[in-house]
């Protein structure tokens, strides 16, 4: 591992530009920053400001801007998936990040004339041509997906085998070759991005098949995640990469921060009304927070069931609602004065998941809410909305017993979860019996999560062999 008398390696990181994808990989940054590595973050100029103030406390990690080019549709500025007015825009979102390949070539032309070009670099799925601007360099690209090893290991099986394709119902379990999965798994349960994924004539279908043969020519992969849950899959994701790549679990990363003893200062944003209502509950674990990440829209109609259920379930929440135009249902916070809170500002949701009062979370399982529940030993109540959350979903509820799912609705194409499926979830998960079992699980894997992080752990000696390997392939 590096030392800090030596000259210290370099390290470039990527992120896409949402927020989902970057914080792990500032939580990486960091991680590397512990262990004396200098940390480049290439970002573009809208970005720079958060992320300048996520890692200010860290001075091995720097910042480079490159410029965001204009798609068409949207105001100039546009340059992270939080100012997409909606989903439809991902596309030319997406498509318009190609355009900073030649920017990115030059600061590694610049990198390379000043000798201090990175032993690799680290760049998110969707950049998959920075596989070749690395390439012409030398310099190993490493990927991050934003995803578990189960889930990614089943995407790229099913991209494979197509096992939709001969289910003679999307109910019936599918197979999996090579692949040991610990629960059942249907058609009806996959992405459904991966079904429709098999068009080549349909240019976003091109642009995931173009990332995706980037992916599988990479050098690494890089996993916010831990061995301890990833059921064994590790070797059976390996096998996709011909070219030997490892999957590196170095996870939970934004732990590492905490076992350092460096907390990020708490943020002047977060409503101290939102604190205050923790801090007034008496009962321990009494209180569900709920929040269904930064990309899923839920209709006002579907917020109407969330809060109705809520108030139903009769248990303390803090309910977090990105949506511009939902108002509660007529009374409706009046009535829950005291009781519940809801919340459509920014909120700290590590800190949140942290607090001794918080019992029980309902979440869209994005792995990064995933990750930070379980790390904090909190149970959580699967409701899985886009991409691979419904895997998620399912290695939570099944896979780990780390949680419940909930019931969606059949009959209704408006509603999906409707209010008797909310309150008797929330009954089960904050007061039932499953829920007891659910808890007593996350708790236990919390005290897991921490020990792969701090030494000798699993992640954390995988993370000083990643740093080796790459040192002494760049010495080479």
């Amino acid at each position: 591992m590096a030392s800090p008398q030596a000259q210290a390696p370099h390290v470039v990181i990527f992120p896409f530009m949402a927020q989902g994808h970057t914080l792990p990989l500032l939580d990486l940054s960091k991680a590397l920053s512990h262990r004396h590595i200098k940390v480049t973050i290439i970002t573009t100029p809208a970005n720079a400001k958060s992320i300048g103030e996520d890692t200010e406390n860290h001075p091995n990690i720097g910042l480079v801007e490159i410029p965001f080019p204009i798609i068409h549709g949207l105001p100039q500025g546009t340059e992270n998936t939080s100012q997409l007015p909606s989903m439809e825009f991902l596309f030319p979102f997406l498509m318009a990040t190609k355009q900073l390949q030649k920017p990115f070539e030059q600061v590694l032309q610049g990198m390379s004339v000043s000798k201090s070009l990175p032993i690799c670099v680290i760049s998110d799925f969707f950049l998959g041509w920075t596989l070749s601007s690395c390439q012409a360099f030398g310099v190993p690209r490493l990927v991050f997906h934003g995803m578990c090893v189960l889930s990614m290991a089943i995407c790229k099986s099913v991209c494979v085998h197509m096992p939709h394709t001969k289910a003679k119902s999307v109910l019936d379990p599918i197979d999996l070759p090579g692949l040991e999965l610990p629960f059942d798994l249907s058609v009806s349960e996959l992405p459904a991005q991966l079904i429709q994924a098999t068009d080549q004539n349909d240019p976003f279908c091109q642009f995931m098949s173009d990332v995706g043969q980037a992916d599988c020519n990479s050098w690494g992969v890089v996993v916010n995640s831990f061995e301890e849950i990833e059921s064994g899959t590790v070797s059976s994701f390996e096998t996709f990469y011909e070219n030997g790549a490892r999957a590196w679990c170095l996870g939970p990363l934004f732990l590492y921060d905490k076992v350092e003893g460096i907390n990020k200062p708490i943020s002047q944003n977060q409503p101290n009304k939102l604190i205050q209502f923790l801090n007034d509950q008496v009962t321990l674990g009494s209180v569900l927070y709920v929040s269904f990440g930064t990309q899923a829209d839920l209709s006002d109609a579907q917020l109407d069931q969330v809060g109705l259920g809520l108030e139903e379930a009769s248990v303390p929440f803090l309910l977090v609602v990105r949506s511009t135009t939902w108002s509660p249902p007529n009374g409706l916070e009046e009535r829950l004065k005291g009781k519940g809170m809801i919340v459509k500002e920014w909120v700290d949701q590590r800190r949140i998941l942290s607090h001794r009062a918080v019992g029980g979370f309902l979440s869209h399982c994005g792995w990064n809410s995933v990750i930070e529940s379980i790390s904090a030993g909190v149970p959580i109540l699967a409701w899985p909305m886009i991409a691979e959350q419904s895997l998620n979903a399912k290695l939570v509820a099944e896979g780990l017993g780390a949680g419940l799912g909930i019931r969606k609705s059949q009959d209704d194409l408006r509603i999906e979860v409707s209010r008797q499926a909310i309150c008797e979830g929330v009954r089960e998960l904050m007061e039932g019996e499953k829920g007891r079992d659910a808890r007593e699980r996350a708790q236990a894997l919390g005290r897991v999560a921490w020990r792969a992080v701090q030494e000798g752990g699993s992640s954390h000696q995988a993370l000083n062999k990643f740093i080796d390997q790459l040192c002494a392939f760049s010495s080479q």
